[in-house]
């Protein structure tokens, strides 16, 4: 017996001297990421209103060709196992046609100044909207309450312009119908804060398969001189509209560096290229970019030598990385980790909000309480059968901590969310990660532009990113080791923290026991079956000693769940 409580205990003891597996890894990206390439893409990824099809987003799409090809990697002949970098570009007839803004301007009949202009308001045309006849239209404008805006009929409207206080898009639907010309509406949530930013606008869409009218959103400035002119008697408008739709392609980009040892399990990061801002997601676009060139040359140097594949794909957000991940179900079974890059850019001295790692889905997501907060963005739908309790999660809170602290950039995270790139890999049961930033206030705005870009920001989200893949995609038996010890700390910090906050609630009156009991033994679980699944991050089985790693560390969960559960009283 003596004898074996020895030789546990020099098992365990050598658990928990793993060595920090992502600490060559940072030397590499730290020193080969070049901030100055990453926002050289952005700018000219952000001079283009891009929509899947259009002009803008496929200009995008062969510029980061053309980035791929100098840093070495070589077009698809008939698949990606041909050579060691490969890119192919994936071209599908839509189903509609794209559409693209060209010009406008509005201008109050009398008054020099116009009330917006294309020029410096890219989003004051709504997505879909047709085009005025040459020359324009002038007609009167109506300001209807919104209140009112169910009730109106083409007696009161018809031939003229409809303003009101709503989003253009239930506008548009109740004022053609009726026989209007074309709305202008101004819907901006509180978040943009647009008294501030008065000259804001959100992008939008109407649905218009007739192409039979415009919209035009208006900014808190323009809606407010409108108003005013309203008041003091009839207003006339002059409106030009000019917007282009065609037939297109869809185009997805998807470059791979074959692993050595397991090329069918791989790493996907995804950055979405539709929609016109320069952080969303210009950034996105411009960072992956340099990602891969800095990956490339590692790699051709002998610095870098991945056992799994590394994936990098450019398109359509949600659309194309759900694509990539149905369409072949052979595939699918090797993406073992998922990273969506949106909105990686920000000056937050400008835009607000700070860099955030959205979790997968963990209890946090239903008790937001302590520190734990969502964005402004809003809580998503979790129920408890909706967790997914992984070792991601804090493997890239660390490493996401740990250049924050070399940095001195600031690192937060929020509970799942959902609404971007990750959530085609959580739907498929794949590990997935959202790299972003909020509240910014320019998000969707047309003061989304590059001057609320930093390149540091970007830099830091690449070097994190990167350092989270490499660790991954040639990890050993001390890379388990040091993910268990992890993953076991953020654990046992956690029971910790919410065992004093059920305390407080208890005594507060604000829960019982048997909530509160749920809460932790939830918790619990959740670290539990995370730690479980450190066993497949080794790309070869060398022993058994993350196994035994992984049961000493589940033992220590759940003793110290079982201890604040029996305190709990």
């Amino acid at each position: 017996m003596k004898k074996l409580l020895l030789a546990g205990l020099i098992l365990y003891t050598s658990h928990s001297f793993a060595q920090d597996p992502t600490s060559s890894y940072f030397d590499l990206t730290r020193n080969g990421f070049s901030e100055k390439n990453a926002f050289e893409t952005t700018a000219f990824v952000e001079q283009h209103w891009r929509l899947p099809g259009n002009k803008g987003f496929n200009k995008s799409i062969y510029y980061v060709e053309g980035l791929l090809k100098k840093a070495g990697f070589v077009a698809e002949q008939k698949d990606e196992s041909e050579a060691l970098l490969t890119y192919r570009i994936e071209k599908r007839p839509m189903m509609q046609n794209t559409w693209e803004p060209i010009n406008a301007t509005v201008g109050i009949e009398g008054e020099h100044e116009p009330l917006l202009e294309f020029k410096t308001n890219r989003n004051m045309i709504t997505i879909n909207s047709s085009s005025t006849p040459t020359g324009g239209i002038t007609a009167e404008v109506i300001y209807v309450n919104p209140a009112d805006i169910s009730s109106i009929d083409d007696k009161d409207i018809k031939g003229k312009i409809v303003f009101s206080e709503i989003g253009t898009g239930r506008l548009f639907n109740v004022a053609i119908n009726a026989g209007a010309l074309g709305v202008l509406g101004f819907a901006m949530p509180d978040y943009t804060q647009p008294e501030k930013y008065q000259t804001s606008i959100q992008f939008s869409g109407i649905n218009n398969p007739d192409g039979k009218g415009w919209a035009i959103n208006l900014s808190y400035k323009a809606k407010e001189r409108l108003k005013k002119a309203i008041a003091k008697g009839p207003v006339k408008l002059n409106v030009t509209v000019a917007t282009n739709t065609y037939s297109s392609e869809e185009l997805t980009i998807i470059a791979n560096i074959k692993g050595n040892t397991k090329p069918n399990e791989r790493f996907v990061y995804s950055a979405h290229v539709q929609e016109p801002g320069a952080n969303d997601n210009a950034s996105g676009v411009g960072t992956l970019a340099e990602m891969a060139r800095l990956t490339a040359s590692l790699v051709k140097s002998g610095k870098l030598t991945p056992q799994r594949t590394l994936t990098f794909l450019w398109g359509d957000e949600i659309v194309s990385t759900q694509r990539y991940i149905k369409e072949n179900n052979e595939r699918a079974e090797g993406i073992m980790w998922g990273m969506s890059l949106d909105m990686v850019g920000e000056n937050t001295e400008k835009t607000g909000g700070s860099f955030l790692i959205e979790k997968m889905p963990d209890p946090s997501a239903i008790w937001t309480r302590g520190t734990d907060k969502h964005s402004e963005w809003g809580s998503g739908d979790v129920k408890e059968e909706d967790f997914f309790p992984h070792y991601y999660n804090d493997l890239v809170m660390k490493i996401c901590n740990d250049q924050g602290k070399y940095a001195n950039w600031k690192v937060n995270y929020n509970p799942f969310e959902g609404g971007s790139d990750h959530t085609p890999f959580l739907k498929s049961k794949i590990p997935g990660l959202l790299m972003w930033h909020f509240t910014d206030v320019f998000y969707h705005t047309d003061n989304d532009r590059l001057d609320k870009v930093s390149a540091t920001t970007m830099k830091n989200v690449g070097i994190s990113a990167l350092t989270t893949a490499y660790t991954l995609v040639t990890a050993d038996e001390n890379t388990a080791l040091f993910t268990v010890n992890e993953v076991k700390a953020a654990a046992l910090i956690r029971l910790k923290t919410e065992y004093n906050l059920s305390k407080q609630a208890i005594i507060n009156g604000k829960s019982t026991i048997q909530q509160e009991k749920h809460i932790i033994s939830t918790w619990g679980k959740y670290y539990t079956d995370a730690l479980s699944t450190v066993s497949s991050i080794p790309v070869k089985a060398e022993t058994t000693r993350v196994g035994s790693a992984i049961k000493f560390a589940v033992l220590e969960v759940e003793k110290q769940t079982k201890q604040y559960l029996d305190d709990l009283r």
